[in-house]
């Protein structure tokens, strides 16, 4: 899942990309209303994790536009603004929630789950595919009863794959939820990760649809040891 991380102050923001990085998000970071409102616009992002007080542009203003425009992603607002009257103009603008500064980490990454599963219509955060369970909340992967310790990078493209079950996704698309804009990505990133995991899973769990992407078989996933032959 892809977050937009709007944030002026250096050290906040750094403190909040490594959190949400290290819960298996794809993070990009900007420092003012302008830019966020145009990558808004672009589209390509999940979730807007928003600081109200930014130059150029005051988050309310961003939130207001995005939502003129027909951005319909969830967006988080951050802000030292307490007053119940600010938090009401605040999700009166389109905000979806709002989270007081200082805060508890552990809180602003449940907060952001919880827009997540909402947006996607789900009422719990666990995905099951057969004999595949993953938990975003716990980072936790169980594959034919055995638990598994993927690496983020792992875990946030099995995430992606579950959550498109029955259906394929592009390289592109994938490249585009797993990867931050700052980031230096290899051009055969993806396919070492895809390797990764069908070493890790079974070899026959995602299929290459050649000239359109990956999809989860959701037949492997669901066969039985009698099946597998074993």
């Amino acid at each position: 899942m892809r977050i937009l991380l709007v944030e002026d102050d250096e050290s906040l923001g750094e403190g909040i990309r490594t959190a949400l990085r290290r819960a298996a998000f794809s993070v990009d970071w900007l420092r003012d209303g302008a830019s966020a409102l145009a990558a808004m616009k672009d589209g390509g992002i999940d979730l807007v994790v928003l600081d109200l007080g930014l130059p150029h542009m005051d988050g309310m203003e961003v939130i207001r536009q995005a939502r003129q425009a027909g951005a319909d992603l969830p967006i988080l607002v951050l802000s030292a603004r307490e007053r119940a009257s600010d938090r009401t103009q605040g999700l009166d603008a389109g905000a979806d929630d709002y989270l007081g500064k200082p805060f508890d980490t552990q809180e602003l990454l449940a907060r952001v789950r919880a827009l997540l599963r909402r947006t996607n219509g789900r009422t719990t955060p666990m995905l099951r595919v057969g004999a595949l369970e993953l938990d975003p909340a716990r980072l936790a992967v169980v594959w034919r009863g055995k638990p598994l310790d993927l690496p983020r990078r792992e875990f946030a493209l099995l995430r992606l794959l579950m959550e498109h079950r029955g259906r394929p996704i592009s390289r592109e698309s994938a490249q585009q939820r797993l990867y931050g804009w700052d980031e230096d990505v290899a051009s055969n990133a993806l396919d070492v990760h895809i390797h990764a995991l069908r070493k890790k899973l079974d070899p026959a769990l995602i299929r290459t649809l050649r000239g359109i992407g990956y999809a989860l078989d959701e037949k492997v996933a669901q066969a039985t040891a009698e099946d597998r032959g074993e």
